[in-house]
């Protein structure tokens, strides 16, 4: 099975979820962390050219 980012958004967003319940002050960790993966993620193709 392989991973897709239609499979791994969710699960994310659901672990991030669980997490903010627990210690909600991991909420400022958890979306900078979120926020950075994303853009580097959809900078990447471009920043090889």
């Amino acid at each position: 099975m392989a991973l897709n980012i239609v499979l791994i958004t969710p699960l994310v967003a659901l672990i991030g979820g669980i997490l903010i319940l627990f210690a909600p002050r991991l909420l400022n960790y958890i979306v900078a962390i979120y926020l950075i993966v994303v853009g580097v993620t959809g900078l990447w193709p471009h920043l090889l050219h």
